[in-house]
């Protein structure tokens, strides 16, 4: 039998160079139907990232899968369509063709550019755009940086780890709700929490 990674398309001449701003937004489970559709796990519950653009950039997964590298993998996936399927998204790509080529892409990170997001509302926020930002509390006390999030299902929760102290204070959790959140500023890169810094 052939190595999956002999199906995948090559990568056009003309293709796009990697975006700067490009966040990975899914990973590729595998072939949708017989003529080249492909199957995908969006990471966000609310898939919008990919339906807002139709070119999707691929990069193998970190650690790569036996026969699946960069080179091996078309750079750019030119998208006709895409639809939520159950907890997935099944998109037709353009140029490819069949199921063999399609099942070539399982286990591939997809990448959008940052930029094609739909805006959101005034009180939404990506969670690509909190990550980095500083925590300060209403004293301007600084409480860290965040470093991620988790989603519990109501609400999201800030995991902010604080600067290296002495001795060191554990990371954060705090409540991303306007109970706990005064506001964001993207601009300036820092979110203002009611929040004593005493607090874990």
């Amino acid at each position: 039998m052939e190595p999956a990674a002999a199906h995948a398309l090559p990568t056009p001449a003309d293709a796009p160079a990697f975006p700067d701003d490009a966040v990975e937004v899914a990973r590729v489970l595998g072939a949708w139907g017989v003529k080249g559709g492909i199957k995908v796990r969006p990471f966000a519950a609310d898939p919008q990232a990919l339906f807002s653009s139709k070119r999707w950039f691929l990069r193998p997964p970190e650690p790569s899968r036996p026969g699946l590298s960069a080179a091996a993998l078309p750079a750019l996936l030119k998208v006709q369509t895409a639809r939520t399927q159950g907890d997935a998204v099944v998109a037709l790509v353009q140029d490819l063709s069949d199921r063999d080529a399609a099942e070539a892409l399982k286990g591939a990170s997809v990448f959008v550019s940052r930029a094609s997001f739909p805006t959101p509302a005034s009180d939404e926020f990506y969670w690509v755009d909190l990550i980095g930002l500083q925590v300060v509390n209403r004293a301007d006390r600084s409480l860290g940086t965040v470093v991620g999030l988790v989603e519990t299902g109501p609400h999201c929760v800030l995991r902010v780890q604080p600067a290296d102290t002495a001795p060191p204070v554990p990371e954060r959790l705090i409540p991303f709700v306007a109970a706990y959140i005064d506001g964001v500023d993207l601009a300036a890169r820092r979110i203002r929490a009611d929040w004593d810094a005493d607090d874990a």
